[in-house]
């Protein structure tokens, strides 16, 4: 009898490089985080700044967002979508993230992503990352409250 084998794919990799990423982001540990990531990626993040180019720059401010949640981490995604080649793939997801607050509260809202990878040395690593809320036109505030 034969055996049935699985062939990895690159969807397969993504994968599981996101589920370590999401692991290493629900502990909290920003160098793992960061091991994720192409030394130069370009990141458009919801807060604090227009771009962060580098992984230092990056690094810094996810250890800034580590900073405004001292309690537990909430980081969901929902409806991950990859698609791959043999060297470039994106990812797009509905994401509810944040964390609780020194009261014990939970802050979170829903955010859009979208994740760009290349592979370099036979390793996948984000190259570019876009985090994004819907925002109202007469208020200017952000509508991270929308659920998918």
């Amino acid at each position: 009898m034969a055996l049935a084998t699985h062939e990895v794919t690159a969807e397969d990799e993504i994968r599981e490089l996101l589920d370590s990423w999401l692991k290493a982001v629900k502990a909290k540990d920003v160098e793992r985080i960061m091991s994720h990531y192409a030394r130069d990626v370009v990141a458009f993040d919801a807060i604090k700044e227009l771009q962060f180019k580098g992984i230092e720059a990056y690094g810094a401010h996810w250890k800034a967002c580590m900073e405004m949640c001292p309690g537990e981490m909430t980081f969901e995604m929902h409806e991950l979508d990859v698609q791959a080649g043999s060297d470039i793939a994106f990812c797009r997801y509905i994401g509810h993230c944040g964390g609780t607050d020194d009261k014990g509260q939970e802050q979170s809202g829903w955010m859009r992503a979208t994740i760009c990878l290349r592979k370099a040395g036979g390793r996948w690593q984000i190259a570019h990352e876009h985090y994004s809320a819907p925002f109202d036109c007469e208020s200017g505030k952000a509508l991270t409250d929308l659920k998918p």
